[in-house]
This record gives structure tokens, sequence and C-alpha cells, in this order.
């Protein structure tokens, strides 16, 4: 039986929405890459009682593997460590070897901070060492170690793998968990899945569904696919999870949305549309670097700060003009004041003055202009919020511009908006 687990993230500040859970999702990831099943994600305070009412319930239901993030730290609300060794029936006791290594991965604070109390430093260094018997350390990456803690009776579920609340120590750590006999241990049972993404742009989730039903009516069982669909920045993801002896079903299923969805579907392999512009723009198709600016109002930067995201986009980027103002938009980005007087600051005329004027001004092949009324204010009956226009500037080409009207709030149109921008972009690269 495939082994299922549960992801239990601590912290009130996780708890009240103060920080943002990146573990959860992270870690739901890496399990399903195992073969295992996240039954469930909880997220809990620092509370004591609500993490072993966690804990109890995961284990009632029969989960063989529980993972834990946050609470390993130095102060007394970080307590995950002594709850999981009450949840496992294992007694805390003090790892000295722990302690000492510890101890020198602080040693360089007190030469950076001479005023510091070693004392208490120390105290918050043995309470990091203290652990349930019996339990596997994970190395730390900062200065709080992972374990892995069996139930203390043989045969029995679950097993608790506890570590730290900050991604860049949870996620290494989680890399040398799933080497220890442990880990394997309590997932011994896996099964092997391969899971494939489609990406598709410019078509509601509705229509997707239909897909789902024309499969089933043709006699693809879909019954034996994991399928999940999700609406994100305006794109629709099918993610598919199946075991090997499905893939006849999967490419059925793959070659019916390949067919239905065409002109929609740009990503078969998982690749976003941002990975794909940045290797249009460095040349991979053409062996020949593109250099790309932006020129920006309603955005105000979001494109240029997208575009730069990943890392090498020095190889391409030149730069970004924000020209909020009508003033800006004529004197930074070379938009005559006759085509804003005439067609209005939002319309098509001034989107493609914008990207020309990127291109010309910064010295880049392709040129990008965007201009819109992002609200809540500032709309009319002609011109409403969320109306935006955008143009594609090439050296070789007519510009590609088109209009959109976005629903949502002022950042719902701001992020939309980029969204648009980059496969406006994508496909202005693939026709030059």
């Amino acid at each position: 039986m495939t082994p299922r687990a549960g992801i239990v993230v601590t912290g009130t500040e996780v708890l009240t929405g103060r920080v943002t859970d990146r573990n959860g999702p992270w870690l739901a990831e890496r399990l399903k890459e195992l073969g295992v099943d996240v039954a469930y994600t909880t997220i809990v305070g620092d509370r004591p009682g609500d993490m072993e009412a966690a804990l109890r319930f995961m284990a009632g239901e029969g989960l063989n593997l529980i993972v834990t993030s946050g609470g390993l730290g130095p102060t007394a609300d970080d307590l995950t460590a002594e709850v999981v060794g009450r949840a496992q029936g294992r007694e805390m006791v003090l790892d000295e070897a722990l302690e000492g290594r510890i101890a020198e991965i602080l040693k360089p604070l007190a030469k950076r901070w001479p005023n510091l109390d070693l004392d208490a430093i120390s105290r918050s260094n043995r309470k990091q060492a203290v652990i349930p018997r019996g339990a596997t350390i994970l190395e730390p990456v900062g200065t709080a170690p992972g374990l892995i803690v069996p139930a203390k009776e043989p045969q029995s579920k679950p097993t608790v793998v506890v570590l730290p609340g900050p991604p860049r120590e949870l996620q290494p750590m989680w890399s040398e968990a799933v080497e220890t006999e442990a880990l394997k241990a309590a997932i011994k049972d896996a099964t092997e899945y391969r899971q494939k993404m489609l990406r598709l742009y410019g078509i509601p989730e509705s229509e997707i569904a239909e897909t789902l039903r024309t499969a089933e009516r043709e006699g693809i069982e879909l019954s034996r696919l994991e399928i999940t669909t999700c609406l994100k920045r305006g794109e629709v993801e099918i993610v598919t999870r199946y075991e090997p002896a499905e893939q006849g079903v999967y490419d059925a299923f793959e070659l019916l949305v390949r067919t239905r969805h065409a002109d929609t579907l740009f990503s078969d392999d998982g690749s976003t549309v941002d990975q794909q512009v940045a290797a249009l723009l460095r040349g991979e198709n053409k062996d020949q670097t593109q250099t790309i600016a932006t020129a920006e109002s309603c955005t105000g930067g979001l494109l240029a700060a997208r575009l730069t995201e990943l890392p090498g986009a020095s190889d391409y980027f030149e730069g970004a003009a924000i020209v909020y103002s009508n003033e800006a938009k004529i004197t930074q980005a070379g938009v005559k004041a006759e085509t804003i007087e005439q067609h209005g600051a939002v319309s098509a005329e001034v989107a493609e003055a914008l990207a020309e004027g990127a291109r010309a001004k910064l010295g880049a092949d392709v040129g990008v202009g965007v201009t819109g009324i992002a609200g809540p204010g500032g709309g009319t009956e002609e011109k409403p919020v969320g109306l935006v226009w955008l143009s594609v500037a090439t050296a070789d080409g007519e510009p590609l511009t088109r209009s959109v009207n976005l629903p949502g709030s002022r950042a719902d149109v701001r992020d939309r908006t980029t969204t648009v921008a980059i496969h406006l972009l994508r496909r202005a690269l693939l026709r030059s």
C-alpha cells in the first residue's frame, strides 16, 4: 500500500499570516516525488497542546510519516523536539557530541559581537542538543539540528521527521533526510510515479473541464490517472501523476489536449513562459542573443522585475523606463506629445510608441511598452479600470500590439498585465 504522510507546519507567525508558509507546499512536492501520498497539511501555533493534537490526529489516521517544520530554535517557545519526543514515547536526552558541534557553529558569533552573553548562548546551545533518545540526527545547516524520530514500539507508525523553519535550512536538510535508513524504512513501500505538466494560456478552466469529459466519452480511462488543474497567473496548469504502467493512458490524454488546444498549449515539459522567453532572448533557437528593454506605465517596473528574476538575465536585459506621468512618457521614452493628446495615454498608439522608445533609447533589439488603468480610480466608460494596452517592437517587423480588460484589484491588474506581456513577447520572438 502506498505510504501516506502528513505535514505539520509550526509557528504562530505562520498561523496568523505574518509569515507565508513556504515549507508545506515545498515538502508536499518532495514527498510526491518519492511516491508518498500527502494526506494532510496542518499549520499550528507555538502552543504544545495544539502541536500534540495535530500529531495525535495524524497518527490516528494511520499515516506512515509526519514531517514537521519550525520550532527548533533556542528560545523558550521552540518546543517541537520535546513535543515530538513525547508523542513518540521517547525520553529527551542531551547529546554531548551534538552540543559540541553546535558550539563550534556559534563560535564566530562571539568574535563578531564581543558583548554577547556567552552563558546565555551556551544554555541555548544545550537546549538545541537535547533530543529524543534513538533519533537520527540531521546535521545543522544553521544552528538547529533536524531529527528523524521513529515510534518507540517496533513496527509502529508513524515516523516523524523534524526540520527547522527557515527554508534555506529546511531544504538542504531534507536532501540529507531522504538518504537516511530511518526515512527509507518509513516509506519502503512507496509507489513509483511519473508526473507531467501541461501549461495553457488564453483559455478558461471550464474548457479543460470539457476536455476531461470528452476524454471519458472517447474511452480514455481517466480514473487510472491523477489529474489536477489549476488557474495560476492567468495560465491553466494540468498536472498528471500516474504509475508507469499507465503511460499509454496518459499519452492518449495528452494527445487529446494537444488536439483540442493546439493554439493555447505552450508548454509540455513543465517549462514556464518566463523560462521560454529567456531561452528565446538568449537565442537558443537561433544562436543569436537579442536584448530587450521595457517602458512601463501602469506596471511600474513589475515587468522588468519579472524579466530579470531568472539568473543570467544580464545576458539580454538592457534596462527599463518607468514612465508613469505623461511628461515622463515624452521625455524618457520619446512619445510625442501630440500622440498622447490625440489618442490618450492609454491607447494602442502610446503603447507602440513606448515599445519603440524603449528599444531606441536603451539600444535594445526588442522593446515592450505597457500602459493602462490599474485602478481603483481613473477609469471611464470608454476606458474602464483594467484596460491595458501592450506592444512589442522588434527591429525586423511590425509591432505586435493588443489590449486586454483585466478583472480584479489594482494588484491583480498589475500582476496579470505582466503575464499578458510575457506571452505577447513570446509570440513576437517566435515570429521574428
